[in-house]
């Protein structure tokens, strides 16, 4: 088995867009409106890597928010800087939750953001 995509239902699909686009540099691999059951799904990631997972993004048109829950942990992205992946989020106006350092008890580097609807996304340094 492979992990193909995880999937997030946002509350305004226009600025999830934006945010996993602009701010964290994806594109917006494919879009399915169902105009009959009222959702969309948008599906983002890097058309560089194709065998690497997407996140979808999926809009119910009849709802405006979302409970996270406490069960959901987070989302997780390499990046081969993190410090500078940061910054550049920082400066498209992303939320930086966790500033990039080492994780406690160990030398892996991570940072933290949050997207518009409030869900956790790891970056986590893939160079050393």
């Amino acid at each position: 088995m492979k992990l193909l995509h995880t999937m997030i239902r946002v509350a305004d699909l226009d600025k999830s867009i934006e945010f996993y686009t602009n701010v964290l540099g994806m594109s917006v691999l494919s879009r399915f409106e169902n105009p009959e059951y009222r959702y969309t799904l948008v599906f983002v990631g890097n058309p560089e890597h194709p065998e690497s997972s997407t996140i979808e993004l999926t809009h119910n048109w009849d709802t405006n928010s979302y409970d996270i829950g406490n069960a959901f942990g987070h989302l997780a992205l390499g990046s081969e800087d993190i410090y500078a992946a940061c910054e550049q989020i920082k400066a498209a106006g992303g939320n930086v939750t966790r500033e990039p350092g080492p994780m406690l008890g160990g030398d892996t580097h991570i940072a933290f953001v949050k997207d518009p609807d409030g869900y956790q996304i790891e970056l986590i340094q893939t160079s050393k």
